[in-house]
This record gives structure tokens, C-alpha cells and sequence, in this order.
């Protein structure tokens, strides 16, 4: 059977700017037997490409904000998390207000991706989270999340974290990219959202706000 069948698919995106399509990745899972089976891992993936790896019904977990405050600077919800955040010895720039510099690109692209799945995938679910707060909720290694961007140790521990967490096939992923693991982790908080196991969610605020945001 192909993607088009009733099995739930959870579909992780690791999101970069629209600029850096490189630094995209996308990963696809299907539940199986309690967990998540990893079918496909794409990096580098522009927005056509993710539409592509979405099949209808899919629950997608985007990491990139997919709204902005209309006054600038953090939304409550990036507040609540970044305090959390910090509360788990990570960075308070762990979780940065979508119109930061470094944020802005970013943000236009969430929101424009969130809305073209809304528009072409009208019976998936879209949630906004973030992968590192995600995965420090739910005790993965606080120093292998801090050196995750750089340290290849790191990442193959957090992937076999992930495994233990349900996630078959993340361990395989022997040479995967920060963001990669990302989009594996995102797909882990999205997964726990539509179960409504979320370790910590911020409820949509339409029409401004959308989507939850979940981790």
C-alpha cells in the first residue's frame, strides 16, 4: 500500500531559511506497532520537495516559527518556552523571537510552508515545535544537545536517544546532520502532540496564531 492509506504518517521538518534550502531536512515516519518507523530522510529540501514528502492525513511537525508578533520581538509563547528553556540549562538564544536578524528569513519561510500545506495537504495537521526544548523535556543529554551542531558524538547519541523513544530507524542515520536529527526530534514532538502527550504545548490563537505550538 502507498502513502495514500489510513496508517498515520508523522512527517519532521527541520526548517532553514529561503536561502539555505541545503540546510533543509525532512523526515518521514509511519506508526508501527506502538512507534514510529522511519521511511525517508531527505536533506536538503526545497519547498516543493516537502510538499512532495507529506502525504494527505500526515500530522507535520514544522521547526520555524509560523507567526510573528504584530508589536515585534518574542510572542508569549516563544516567552513561556524560552524560560523553560533556560530552566533545563540550555541558552536563553535556544528559542529567539521570530524577527531576531537571524530569525526573520526563517519566519517568512514557516509561514509561507505552513500555509501551502494548508492549502495543498487541507487534511493534514500542522503544528509548529521545537526539536532541542523537545528533547531536554524529556531528559535527552543536555550537553549532547548543546554540542549537537558540532560534535558528531553528540548526534549519534541523541539518535539512539531517539530510537529508545520510539523512533526506529533514527540510530541508522549514521552521518545525519544537526539538522537532520532536528527533523527527526520534531517529528517526535509532533507525534507526541496528536496523541495529546505533548511535554509542553501553547495552544493556536487564530486567525494570528494558527497553529499550536508543541514540544
Amino acid at each position: 500500500m502507498g502513502r495514500q492509506d489510513l496508517s498515520e504518517w508523522i512527517v519532521g521538518v527541520d526548517l532553514s531559511g529561503p536561502g539555505s534550502a541545503q540546510y533543509t531536512s525532512v523526515a518521514v515516519f509511519r506508526e508501527q506497532g506502538g512507534g514510529l518507523q522511519l521511511t525517508e530522510l531527505l536533506a536538503g529540501a526545497n519547498d516543493q520537495a516537502i510538499l512532495d514528502q507529506v502525504p494527505a492525513g500526515a500530522i507535520v511537525g514544522l521547526d520555524a516559527p509560523l507567526s510573528y508578533s504584530a508589536t515585534g520581538g518574542s510572542r508569549e509563547s516563544d516567552q513561556a518556552l524560552r524560560r523553560l528553556a533556560v530552566g533545563l540549562n540550555l541558552p536563553a538564544g535556544t528559542v529567539m523571537a521570530p524577527s531576531a536578524p537571524r530569525m526573520a528569513y526563517l519566519t517568512l519561510r514557516g509561514v509561507a510552508v505552513s500555509r501551502m500545506l494548508c492549502m495543498e495537504r487541507p487534511d493534514a495537521r500542522v503544528v509548529e515545535v521545537h526539536p532541542t526544548v523537545a528533547m531536554a523535556l524529556r531528559a535527552a543529554p543536555v550537553a549532547a544537545l548543546r554540542a549537537m551542531k558540532k560534535d558528531p558524538a553528540a548526534r549519534q547519541l541523541l539518535l539512539a536517544w531517539l530510537e529508545a523513544k520510539g523512533l526506529a530507524g533514527a540510530q541508522d542515520l549514521g552521518d545525519a546532520s544537526d539538522h537532520s536529527v532536528a527533523a527527526c526530534a520534531a517529528a517526535l514532538a509532533a507525534w507526541q502532540w496528536s496523541q495529546g502527550k505533548a511535554a509542553w504545548s501553547y495552544p493556536a490563537q487564530p486567525p494570528l496564531h494558527p497553529f499550536d505550538f508543541a514540544c
